[in-house]
């Protein structure tokens, strides 16, 4: 019953302070692997950084087997500099752990790197993957971040680093996963003015998105040599339609005539751990919706 209660408690004192605070917003998006926030948040996350919040992406895996000819270390250092070129690009800060691709597991030891990530930022929205995703590393990162979200305020878990005062709102990235239950876009974000941003951030990730992505998906061919055909290939290769269900969402943040004419967008799922947000509590985290 006590720990029900400081739930509680704790649940109502992160939420006035999210709303009490001044800005800049801090907003933290957790991936596995060093290109995955990009994809799911790079909008979102350059409408942040224009409106002069601050933004950190966060790869949980140093992505030293993300290639068909590149790998160990020599790979995980070239992928590190394609994230500072992304930080460089869009405005954002991005932190890669150490911590092999291919073969994360949900440790207390990797629990605890994202706890102190979390805390160092002082975050106020934090955003990670489901846990039933296709890849193991993506799955697990969301398990990881789960994990944290209650533990962030805790004194004595990573002792090392001040707990937070306030329990972050946590959210998921969109997926097309259905089992055991389908993503339910409870934000979503019109990324149409930065989808150009939102690009030139991807771009940066050479061995990705024009290397091992294509190999290993049997399009290599279609790569264009030059580099800005390869921004344009890119954008159309990587964004297909919008569902009917973040339509309907764009709708109730945008109203229905604008939302019929979004051409780009990016959303997110409230997790039921942190602190569960009001309608008002979202606008104010996310002070695009509507703009």
């Amino acid at each position: 019953m006590k720990a029900k209660v400081f739930a509680v408690i704790f649940c109502f004192i992160s939420i006035s302070s999210v709303l009490a605070q001044q800005d800049p917003l801090r907003i933290i998006m957790i991936g596995a692997h060093p290109d995955d926030c990009d994809i799911k948040g790079g909008g979102t996350a350059s409408l942040y950084v224009a409106m002069g919040h601050k933004v950190k992406f966060v790869s949980v895996t140093n992505g030293d087997a993300g290639h068909m000819e590149e790998g160990g270390g020599m790979l995980a250092k070239r992928r590190i500099a394609e994230t500072q070129e992304v930080a460089r690009r869009m405005g954002v800060e991005y932190d890669v752990l150490d911590n092999h691709d291919g073969e994360l597991l949900p440790t207390l030891e990797i629990r605890l790197q994202i706890i102190r990530k979390i805390r160092e930022w002082n975050a106020d929205v934090v955003i990670a993957p489901r846990p039933n995703d296709y890849h193991p590393d993506h799955r697990y990162t969301g398990v990881l971040v789960q994990d944290a979200a209650y533990m962030v305020g805790v004194p004595n878990v990573a002792p090392d680093t001040p707990p937070l005062k306030k329990n972050p709102v946590f959210l998921y990235f969109q997926d097309h996963f259905q089992k055991p239950n389908p993503f339910e876009p409870h934000v979503a974000v019109d990324i149409s003015p930065v989808i150009d941003k939102k690009i030139n951030g991807m771009d940066a990730h050479e061995s990705q998105f024009y290397e091992w992505l294509p190999w290993i998906g049997g399009y290599a061919d279609e790569v264009p040599e030059g580099k800005e055909e390869r921004k344009e290939w890119l954008k159309g290769k990587r964004f297909g339609s919008i569902s009917p269900a973040v339509r309907v969402s764009l709708g109730k943040w945008y109203g229905a005539d604008r939302a019929e004419d979004v051409q780009y967008a990016e959303a997110f799922e409230v997790c039921e751990y942190g602190s569960q947000p009001s309608e008002e509590d979202l606008k104010r985290l996310f002070p695009m919706l509507g703009k």
